[in-house]
């Protein structure tokens, strides 16, 4: 696969700039910033991300499940940004490989990060922006013409997804859509006073999704049902399925409630710079 070249000095001294402020923003924070595999032997099985294979192990698509451990095992507040690669991903919005970040705040709720994901687009952009929160099932309702709160149909979900509600999402400023049906829950807990819904938000920026946050799932046995469902799932649509993460499930019940999130770190470097395209904001994409 041929790459699309280097960008500009002015491109890449942007970038520099949102990364120094990322990482200014957490450790002013008190957040602790932590490295893990990028190689790994066991990726979540989630239902459409593919891991690339590298020998006999994948490369990392997210590094949530090794933070989780560092997590049980006390780390506190962390944060990470670093490599990721999900195989199949090029537009001018996705590459195989990017840059996420990932923070994490044990005994702490999802409402924290709301705060948070509005203050660091702010710091970044240079302008306070206060996020507009819309419930996933009303959008469903009025853009869509159903509920799947009643009635869930996964394919039906993502294809409206993305012909429907995303497109008629605000075209500026922060946007956060919440509470998500349960059976889309991933790796979220269910929302305890409302179990259709789960912990789950995504932000979105001018239109533009950035981030997918939690209330984190801690419960092994649930998680583990969620996995092989999900390799039920996979395997009846003739999807590559992956090993289940043993050591991560053996350590999550040590894991302390937490609120945890991922951000794309070059969409928000498109947005600080104002490009169209990942391929003016990271050198060497994919074509």
């Amino acid at each position: 696969m041929s790459e699309s070249g280097c960008v500009g000095r002015e491109a890449l001294m942007g970038r520099a700039r949102v990364l120094r402020t990322i990482r200014a923003f957490f450790d002013g924070r008190g957040f602790t910033e932590v490295e893990t595999p990028v190689r790994i032997p066991a990726p979540a099985n989630e239902a459409f991300l593919e891991p690339p294979p590298s020998g006999e192990r994948w490369l990392r698509t997210s590094p949530e499940l090794h933070m989780k451990r560092l997590l049980a095992h006390g780390a506190g507040k962390i944060y990470q940004m670093g490599p990721c690669f999900r195989a199949g991903e090029r537009g001018s919005r996705h590459n195989p490989e990017f840059t996420l970040l990932e923070w994490y705040r044990p005994d702490d709720t999802i409402a924290a990060l709301y705060a948070d994901v509005a203050d660091l687009v702010s710091a970044v952009l240079g302008r306070r922006l206060e996020p507009r929160r819309l419930r996933v099932a009303d959008l469903y309702r009025d853009l869509a013409g159903w509920d799947p709160l009643a009635a869930w149909d996964e394919d039906r979900f993502d294809e409206d997804m993305a012909l429907k509600i995303e497109p008629a999402l605000p075209r500026e400023g922060l946007v956060y859509l919440t509470d998500y049906p349960a059976p889309a829950a991933a790796l979220a807990r269910l929302n305890p006073a409302d179990p259709r819904v789960a912990e789950r938000f995504e932000a979105y920026l001018g239109g533009l999704e950035i981030a997918n946050g939690y209330g984190e799932l801690t419960d092994a046995a649930e998680q583990r049902r969620r996995f092989e469902a999900t390799i039920a799932m996979r395997r009846a649509r003739g999807l590559p399925t992956y090993p289940l993460d043993e050591p991560f499930l053996a350590d999550l019940p040590a894991m302390p409630p937490t609120a945890g999130i991922a951000l794309g770190v070059d969409r928000l470097v498109m947005a600080a710079l104002g490009a169209d395209a990942i391929t003016q904001v990271r050198p060497f994409c994919e074509r």
